[in-house]
């Protein structure tokens, strides 16, 4: 464990991140799904409803440094 102050408190902050990372991580991931779902059910409209709420959230998460730019890329169609 870290001895020093600022050491703890960078500790702390890098937890929060962590913890708000994952949190946006998983909330795209599961947009995704819905939106593969959609297509293999060959719903199109749900999966054009699904696709415009997924793609802000990809790009959101690029933004905030939680995806890598090609990553983003990859994941959203524009």
């Amino acid at each position: 464990m870290a001895i020093h102050i600022s050491a703890l408190k960078r500790a702390r902050q890098n937890e929060k991140r962590r913890v708000r990372n994952l949190h946006v991580e998983t909330t795209v991931k599961s947009a995704v799904k819905k939106v593969r779902s959609a297509v293999e059910a060959k719903d199109v409209d749900g999966a054009q409803k699904a696709l415009a709420k997924a793609i802000p959230m990809i790009q959101r998460a690029n933004s905030k440094g939680i995806y890598h730019k090609n990553t983003s890329s990859r994941r959203s169609p524009t």
